[in-house]
């Protein structure tokens, strides 16, 4: 199967993990409030585990100046430091009570650059290695489910339909699929092998800037130590996949 084959199927994967977001329809707060707090902990492992155990050993392959590594990794995880400091759509994560329906468009806008450029980078590895842009693929799968949840909660909370709301998600999801397809038309005439440590710095800001913070200022023991094991197991997973994915 062509890269190009695995880019169009995962990126209509990302684009249906967009649809999740109406299982909120059907749980009760309380069950939702258990659920996503350890998504999130066991995404951001998920993530970290994605950058380090995947997309930076095969950059250092790839990349014949080690330094020029860095500089791209540096670059990708300035790019979204960047990204949310203007746009400011994680503020409804945290605080949906106070997002009104403006910051609602700010969301999308902000999900759906998110998801192109994460097309964008799992797209260049795909066209690096296959088995390597499966794993990108589930690490970034992981971190969509509980943004997701969030996500569709914030819109409809912003006075959107439920309908609407899935709508949009989806055409936000779609991006996704446009940045892979976009790294895929670009290869053929444009070296994209720098996007690999590019997408392991959105990845690490992700994991470490975003999602680390949600889940490891609780006062209760228990609760840390249960998202310590989903972070944990998130690494896990995809040291796993390492191994069974390997050459």
């Amino acid at each position: 199967m062509t890269p190009l084959y695995w880019i169009v199927v995962t990126g209509l994967g990302m684009s249906a993990i967009a649809l999740l977001g109406s299982l909120t329809l059907l749980m009760k707060k309380s069950t939702l409030d258990r659920i996503v707090m350890p998504l999130v902990a066991f995404a951001a492992g998920s993530l970290l585990g994605g950058a380090f155990f995947h997309m930076l050993p095969a950059a250092s392959q790839s990349m014949a100046d080690p330094v020029l590594m860095y500089v791209w990794t540096l670059a990708g995880f300035t790019a979204f430091f960047a990204l949310e400091q203007f746009l400011h759509w994680h503020h409804c994560h945290r605080a949906a009570s106070d997002c009104k329906e403006p910051l609602t468009y700010l969301i999308l806008i902000g999900d759906g650059l998110h998801n192109f450029l994460g097309g964008l980078g799992v797209g260049a590895v795909f066209l690096t290695d296959v088995r390597l842009g499966l794993a990108a693929w589930l690490a970034a799968a992981a971190h969509e489910i509980p943004q997701e949840l969030g996500d569709f909660g914030v819109l409809v909370h912003g006075g959107w339909s439920r309908r609407k709301a899935l709508l949009f998600n989806l055409f936000s999801g779609l991006t996704f699929l446009v940045g892979g397809i976009s790294a895929w038309m670009a290869f053929p005439r444009i070296e994209i092998s720098f996007l690999v440590p590019f997408a392991a710095g959105n990845f690490i800001y992700i994991g470490a800037s975003d999602l680390v913070p949600e889940v490891n200022k609780h006062r209760d023991p228990l609760t840390n130590i249960i998202y310590f094991l989903c972070f944990v197991a998130g690494l896990g997973l995809l040291w796993l996949l390492r191994l069974v994915l390997a050459p």
